[in-house]
């Protein structure tokens, strides 16, 4: 059978645009705590859930928790560059800053790294879901507003999707709470679940 060269361009850029949209999507996982199972039975955190969901809802795409316990922007800026080399991740959520807030960090210093993640996600082809935090206002109103405001801040100036506060429908809630009254309990994950799913569900149907 014979085909024109026409033809043949057009069967190749067909094959190419759909291995392209059917290819497996990566979603790096970049955050602290409160995304690393902290205090929960293993697969019970936002994470592990958010994988099942991937799954029930037929969405072609593969997890990586690089979320450690306690972990600051500065230590995610500085393991950043080596997981987007290695992973290539489609998607990046980074949900950090609630540790710096926690030491009473700079607020400068927070911005300007979330900004240099966010920078370097984008420059590796990635879209970025930021995942916002907000701390109690015993931290002092200013500060604690201060902070909360660094998000959406970010990321309106950044283009990226944002997630205003990763614990809507957890934090005024005390019986969600671990003992240690910062890290939610199991029946808090799905609540966290769905606020970061519509947001990300979006960036994987581009």
């Amino acid at each position: 059978m014979n085909f024109g060269l026409k033809t043949l361009m057009t069967l190749a850029f067909f094959l190419i645009t759909t291995c392209a949209y059917s290819a497996s999507k990566t979603v790096l996982v970049l955050g602290d705590s409160l995304s690393a199972e902290y205090g929960l039975a293993r697969g019970a955190g936002w994470v592990s859930l958010l994988e099942k969901r991937l799954h029930a809802e037929k969405i072609d795409a593969s997890l990586v928790n690089a979320s450690i316990s306690g972990e600051t922007t500065s230590g995610g800026k500085t393991r950043l560059q080596a997981l987007l080399d290695q992973h290539r991740p489609a998607v990046v959520i980074i949900e950090l800053g609630g540790n710096d807030a926690l030491r009473g960090l700079s607020l400068t210093a927070t911005e300007t790294n979330l900004r240099a993640m966010v920078t370097a996600s984008q420059m590796a082809k990635a879209k970025v879901l930021l995942v916002g935090m907000q701390i109690p206002p015993n931290y002092g109103r200013d500060y604690a507003d201060k902070f909360a405001a660094i998000y959406a801040k970010v990321a309106q100036d950044n283009k990226t999707a944002l997630v205003p506060f990763l614990l809507d429908g957890v934090a005024d809630q005390e019986r969600l709470f671990q003992a240690d009254r910062i890290h939610p309990t199991s029946a808090a994950q799905p609540i966290m679940l769905d606020n970061v799913w519509p947001r990300l569900k979006a960036l994987l149907a581009k």
